[in-house]
């Protein structure tokens, strides 16, 4: 099994071709941060992408995710 340590960020051009929503945990491996940090933004209502919510689930927008890493 591949630890967190083992895999590599995505890239740009592979995020681009992600559906219009992710899971935060795949947010989070684009973002280079773990998928509790990137939990406790949202929690606090100050995370750098937007998410929608459905019931418990929470999901990342996409285009929210692109246009954050284009402009890093």
């Amino acid at each position: 099994m591949e630890s967190t340590t083992d895999r590599q960020a995505p890239t740009l051009a592979e995020v681009r071709q992600w559906p219009a929503t992710v899971e935060v945990s795949k947010a989070a491996s684009a973002l280079g941060c773990s998928r509790s940090h990137l939990y406790a933004q949202i929690k606090r209502g100050d995370c750098p992408v937007r998410t929608l919510a459905f019931g418990t689930r929470v999901v990342v927008v996409n285009a929210s995710l692109v246009a954050l890493l284009e402009a890093a």
